[in-house]
């Protein structure tokens, strides 16, 4: 019995040991981001060749991020993106909660061949769809408030509209959600309409309610590519004050470059995911063990 016990100990040990040693690997990178960060261009390069450059020993400063600020506004791109990000996941969550629920708990004739053509959509690269996208949000009619007159124009280019309603919608978080919400016992639907509760009322206060890990993933999902845009934005916005965090990269690299510089503004617009994925990771491995591997 003692030597059962202890080969688990030892198998638990030696499991908790490579977990570490693979968290400390992926580690790296951002730790040499961070640390860089604090560094002038010498010394960063002056350190590449020892364990120093993982360490914040030497000419430590927050120089780089003062100098980031001065270079490029960084916070208009930092206030563009937050918003962007929080209106596209917001809506999100709306949009797509609704279309699963639709599909995985009312009886509509149909819905099997719709959730197989949603779910068709994600074999589609975006890369493939941009240029044509690009044509369609720019037929599209713009609502302007003029003082107390309403404008209409043509064309949804350069606006913050462009950079948030085509990625609202979104064929793996319908997916996601369906299978959360194939999970839930469809009783509590038929207690909910005995009680003379309609099919939204169901969604928002029984339904919805016990799908906390599915909505903590979908946002973890929507708020990432959201937060990391670049291609669209590059193609769809010309003003500056309307740019995101993404475009802010190439202003550092048109005239001389500063790596220390470079480091701190990257270190800039990765707290905000690291964050948001520590405050969801439970909900987020939860909602991916209990519906996203199902069949």
């Amino acid at each position: 019995m003692k030597e059962t016990l202890t080969s688990k100990s030892l198998s638990g040990a030696g499991t908790m040991l490579v977990r570490i040693l693979f968290a400390v690997v992926a580690a790296f990178p951002l730790v040499f981001m961070l640390v860089s960060s604090l560094k002038p261009d010498q010394q960063i390069f002056g350190d590449m060749s020892s364990v120093a450059a993982f360490l914040p020993i030497g000419n430590i400063s927050f120089d780089n991020y003062a100098a980031v600020f001065d270079r490029v506004p960084a916070a208009r791109f930092l206030i563009n993106s937050i918003g962007v990000s929080a209106v596209t996941v917001v809506l999100g969550i709306f949009i797509n909660s609704l279309c699963a629920f639709a599909l995985s708990r009312m009886q509509v004739r149909g819905k099997r061949i719709v959730f197989t053509a949603i779910l068709a959509t994600l074999i589609v690269p975006f890369q493939t769809l941009a240029l044509p996208l690009v044509w369609w949000v720019n037929q599209l009619p713009f609502f302007e408030l003029n003082g107390f007159s309403l404008e209409i124009s043509k064309g949804w280019l350069d606006t913050y509209q462009v950079q948030i309603i085509p990625f609202i919608a979104n064929a793996f978080s319908i997916y996601l959600y369906h299978q959360y919400f194939e999970s839930i016992p469809k009783e509590l639907d038929e207690a909910a309409r005995i009680d003379g509760a309609g099919w939204f009322r169901i969604y928002r206060l029984v339904v919805m309610p016990l799908a906390g890990p599915a909505t903590a993933t979908v946002a973890i999902l929507t708020f990432l590519p959201a937060w990391n845009s670049y291609l669209w934005p590059l193609m769809v916005v010309q003003s500056e004050e309307l740019r995101p965090v993404m475009i802010g990269i190439q202003y550092f690299f048109q005239l001389n470059v500063s790596w220390g510089e470079v480091m701190a503004y990257a270190s800039l617009i990765t707290v905000p995911v690291v964050v948001l994925f520590i405050a969801f990771q439970r909900s987020f491995i939860n909602s991916i063990a209990s519906s996203g591997v199902k069949g």
